[in-house]
């Protein structure tokens, strides 16, 4: 059992790390809908960059196998799962209740593939919990999943399945303390409200407050019971640039890091905090983002890092490109690569982009009372919280991926962007090399073991009833070490179109 990680900043960022890339080649193919702003066609113009970038060959490449039904009921509720594995847009007038009962049609459409969508992006996140738990890797990355709104029993602000609470659930079987960082323009209400209650986990967010979705995350709101204190709300003003965000950042996550002593860190990398992002009205660099990542990794911890939000998404695909540089502690060059994507960069093709001559909102005295307030806040934390363990979970199993249920995804054009590119692309093909990685004898011993040591702590029962405690409190825990597919190398694959331009909301 890790009792925490290092709590001084002190790993160098050109210092190398072991890194685990998550990415599942069909996942561009699922289309929200027309004039939606989620489009996951962002995840395959990031990992363009990425190959042309030459950034994959220094990760180890895999491909997420699909989480199960059974995984997914860790947090979230056995019929909320089974809707989503039913529905379809051809069986969505028979289910007209339950759409209205788990907040899904609107914000959350019903699409093609819906719900092997969210197996896809809930597995690379629970597969890179798993590879730090066996300490695979220092660093596992998934950009398609951080979908941090979605709820037990409902669907949220375009997510349906809350991959980071899943992902953190893993990691809590081998770590006492988790931390959480969430750096998306929204809050990250739904991974707060399912930890609420704990000392376990620490939630700390920074965030857009007032008029907008979803409403919550004041600075009051700190955390209940033996979890007070360990949420943490850093509500924001529009316009707040590189220099204001850092000056809130970086002294409360160095003090968080002190105080709190995780032994694993999951940072949400939300782009739509980005200046010019289409819903979103922050004025931060893609630098300025990066920052962010660069300081968390400089800790030494083991680090998971999601995506999120993000809506331009010519800049998710700058920003998680670069932030995955800064993963691996590579700078990666101005000048976007020739590649197929190349048209959304002009006319300049850099990376990065300056940021708008917005006015900042964020006053000093704001920004200086705040910070004040959140440092006095965790000075009440006089040190991490022991958790005594009788005896550790046994590791999630993440199934192979079952062929029967490719959905022959069609490949639609994305409206975030203004320049006219072929429907379809010619791409080479990828030369990929396949291991199965199988669990070592200690782990099947442990997967053995009798249900009833499923969850070993209170405060783990705790978290899985808290979003309704009139539900089932206990949801029944995989067995098993995962099996997973470990890709060295892969180029970029079935690479598809720029989609058509559509209205703001």
């Amino acid at each position: 059992m890790d009792i925490g990680g290092n709590s001084l900043a002190s790993g160098s960022v050109t210092v190398k790390r072991k890194v685990c890339y998550f990415y599942d080649p069909e996942v561009g193919n699922y289309y929200y809908g027309q004039g939606h702003p989620m489009k996951p066609h962002r995840m395959r113009m990031t990992h363009a960059l990425l190959a042309h970038y030459g950034l994959l060959q220094h990760m180890h490449v895999l491909k997420p196998n699909p989480a199960r039904e059974k995984d997914l009921c860790r947090f979230h509720a056995d019929d909320y799962v089974s809707f989503l594995r039913r529905i379809t847009p051809d069986t969505v007038q028979e289910y007209s209740r339950q759409l209205k009962r788990f907040n899904v049609g609107e914000d959350c459409p019903v699409f093609d593939g819906l719900y092997s969508f969210c197996q896809t992006y809930a597995g690379g996140s629970i597969g890179g919990a798993v590879k730090l738990n066996h300490q695979h890797c220092d660093i596992a990355v998934n950009w398609a999943g951080g979908l941090h709104h979605a709820k037990k029993c409902e669907a949220s602000g375009f997510c349906y399945v809350n991959d980071i609470v899943l992902a953190i659930l893993e990691l809590l079987k081998f770590h006492e303390r988790v931390l959480y960082v969430d750096i998306d323009i929204h809050h990250g209400d739904g991974v707060e409200e399912a930890f609420y209650i704990t000392d376990r986990v620490m939630t700390v967010s920074f965030h857009k407050f007032g008029d907008y979705f979803p409403g919550t995350g004041d600075i009051k709101d700190i955390g209940f019971g033996k979890g007070k204190y360990y949420a943490l709300n850093i509500p924001l003003d529009d316009g707040i640039d590189d220099e204001s965000y850092q000056s809130l950042f970086k002294p409360i996550m160095r003090k968080v890091m002190d105080v709190f002593r995780p032994g694993a860190v999951v940072l949400q990398c939300g782009a739509d905090s980005l200046s010019g992002d289409r819903l979103g009205c922050f004025n931060i660099s893609v630098k300025g983002h990066a920052e962010c990542v660069r300081f968390m990794r400089s800790f030494n911890v083991p680090l998971l890092l999601l995506g999120g939000g993000g809506y331009t998404i010519r800049n998710v695909a700058r920003c998680w490109c670069y932030e995955t540089g800064v993963a691996l502690g590579i700078e990666v060059d101005d000048k976007v690569p020739e590649h197929e994507y190349i048209e959304y960069f002009g006319p300049d093709y850099t990376l990065h982009v300056a940021p708008s001559n917005m006015e900042n909102k964020n006053s000093r005295e704001m920004l200086d009372n705040m910070r004040a307030k959140l440092l006095d806040n965790l000075s009440r934390l006089q040190h991490a919280p022991s958790v005594q363990f009788q005896e550790r979970p046994p590791d999630t199993e993440i199934p192979e991926a079952d062929e029967d249920e490719d959905d022959n995804k069609d490949e639609r054009k994305d409206p975030d962007d203004d320049v006219n590119v072929d429907y379809l692309r010619e791409t080479t093909p990828s030369r990929v090399k396949m291991e199965i990685i199988e669990p070592d004898a200690k782990d099947e011993i442990e997967m053995e073991l009798d249900k009833g040591v499923r969850e070993t702590d209170e405060s783990l029962n705790d978290i899985e009833c808290l979003m309704n405690p009139t539900l089932p409190t206990e949801a029944e825990a995989p067995a098993s070490e995962s099996l997973h597919t470990h890709v060295e190398e892969e180029n970029s694959k079935n690479l598809p179109e720029q989609p058509e331009d559509m209205q703001h909301d």
